[in-house]
């Protein structure tokens, strides 16, 4: 089996099983491998795997198809050839199937036992903490897990931090600004009862004769009492007090309310205040008017009274409790921003520590995973990495004798130098990393670069001409990305166009090991 790996460009990391028979590579979205990429043509070129064989063929695209850094028209493919196309690099790559028989004994009731646990908890606890802690778990967290399948986990912990500061803020500040709203209102209760009590005071006359029309209320006219309009008016409704209302029968909502309330509570001969919250931030406070009987010794209600508040400290608290309550928002908001990038950093960093070290491991660089960081929660996953690692490494010592390791660059720099003694042309030398390594006196001349202070540093550091390294750069990784084959390209040196040569030597492990430029003038 064949299949096609994107090993640079855009879609690097790519996979393309290829079928028996003709599969189509191209930009168009009925060929069998659409291949989205800028100069790639609609129908660009065809493999056609028959048996074991693999046969390419372009299809007339416009940018051409190179196999092994050379143009072709039709070519057979063979394990580890290397396609170029605009921007890509694919590389074929010929998959034995095998069997590997792992004696391992499983029984099933044990794998459908560990698979109920996974998904569904398996066994509820008999204690209350553990109760609580697998329906937490296995019953609410489900509904987030299938949030997660939807939204990033970055975005969805960052909205549930939100919310979570939201409702904090709103349990707690809430609760005190209404408490304080409370006081206020009742502070407006006692000046409501003060008020009626003053007016029975000093109408004591007129209200025992009942003659209600002498009434006197200048003082609820003044406007620091917070009196917005009053009505004063007897059991039936109609209104004496103010005078511009005289004789008038009652039709404000809360004075219809008050004098209800006050019908109701005349048999039981309760005396005690009626409050209502009105609309507009208003405060409505209703009182009964009594007076003393004293033919029957008895005390009467004789009146009604109905206030309208809207006292400045009502207006003063909704304000300042408004903007208590954002600037405790907005406060607790930037916290919640900044603990949310503690958390997420801290949660990253050991995944990114362990995504790294896989490299390193496929890379030959180490065995095994190993964390400096304390986070218990991926200790199963790491072993399992280890495990599986452990694994690779015996397969490969079944089939292809011991794990690459990785190589130094040391024996085939070493080789590189011996052939430099011997040329009679500009030739540099470059390691793995495409640090200097050495040049010989021919090139320090043609480039400006000095050997003596430049040894072991990159290329971009010590050349005075950024293109220039950037060229020869270019060069080195499309060698070591077509298995080390020679790559040429032009670049103007002290006035003359020179043909840049680069040819990169390949360790054991795949990977170049060392550069050998040479520079031959156009």
């Amino acid at each position: 089996m064949y299949k096609l790996v994107v090993v640079a460009g855009k879609l690097r990391g790519e996979e393309y099983t290829l079928n028996a028979g003709e599969n189509i590579l191209g930009r168009g979205d009925d060929c069998d491998i659409p291949f989205p990429v800028q100069g790639v043509s609609k129908k660009h070129l065809s493999i056609t795997v028959t048996d074991d064989v693999a046969y390419i063929k372009d299809l007339g695209s416009s940018n051409g198809t190179f196999l092994n850094g050379k143009i072709i028209k039709r070519a057979t493919a063979k394990n580890g050839d290397k396609i170029a196309l605009p921007d890509s690099i694919l590389q074929v790559v010929y998959v034995e199937e095998k069997k590997v028989v792992v004696k391992k004994k499983v029984q099933k009731e044990s794998a459908d036992e560990s698979e109920d646990e996974f998904y569904k908890g398996g066994d509820i606890p008999n204690h209350i903490p553990g109760k609580l802690l697998h329906a937490f778990k296995y019953k609410i967290m489900p509904i987030l897990h299938g949030i997660n399948e939807e939204y990033e986990w970055r975005h969805l912990f960052g909205i549930l931090l939100s919310i979570a500061t939201i409702l904090t803020i709103t349990l707690t500040i809430l609760p005190v600004l209404r408490d304080n709203k409370n006081l206020l209102l009742d502070e407006i209760q006692l000046r409501g009862i003060y008020y009626a009590d003053e007016l029975a005071r000093t109408n004591a006359r007129a209200l025992e004769q009942k003659n209600l029309n002498q009434i006197i209320v200048n003082f609820l006219d003044d406007p620091r009492t917070g009196v917005k309009s009053y009505e004063l008016f007897d059991l039936e409704g109609r209104i004496f007090r103010p005078r511009e209302k005289l004789n008038e029968y009652i039709d404000d909502t809360f004075s219809i309310q008050t004098r209800d309330w006050a019908n109701k509570m005349t048999d039981q001969g309760a005396d005690d205040i009626f409050t209502r919250s009105l609309p507009n931030g208003e405060i409505g406070i209703g009182r009964k008017i009594t007076a003393y009987n004293s033919r029957l010794g008895t005390t009467d209600t004789v009146g009604i009274i109905a206030f309208r508040f809207i006292p400045e400290s009502i207006q003063l608290e909704r304000v300042r409790a408004q903007r208590s309550y954002l600037e405790s928002l907005v406060k607790s908001l930037a916290v919640a921003s900044l603990l949310f990038g503690f958390i997420y950093y801290l949660t990253a960093r050991p995944i990114d520590e362990m995504r790294f070290q896989i490299e390193e491991a496929l890379r030959g660089r180490r065995r095994s995973l190993e964390s400096k960081y304390l986070m218990s929660e991926l200790s199963g996953l790491r072993n399992s990495i280890n495990s599986l690692l452990q694994r690779l490494r015996e397969l490969q010592d079944n089939n292809e004798g011991e794990f690459a390791e990785e190589e130094s660059d040391e024996g085939y720099v070493s080789t590189l130098k011996e052939f430099m003694m011997g040329a009679g042309t500009p030739v540099m030398i470059l390691d793995s990393q495409k640090n200097l390594v050495t040049l010989n006196t021919e090139a320090e001349d043609l480039t400006g670069i000095r050997e003596s202070s430049s040894q072991g540093m990159s290329l971009l550091d010590v050349s005075r001409e950024k293109g220039f390294a950037a060229t020869v750069i270019e060069l080195c990784d499309n060698s070591a990305m077509n298995s080390g084959t020679f790559q040429e390209g032009e670049y103007e040196l002290q006035g003359n166009p020179y043909r840049v040569c680069t040819t990169s030597l390949m360790g054991k492990d795949n990977f170049a090991k060392a550069f050998y430029i040479t520079f031959n003038k156009s």
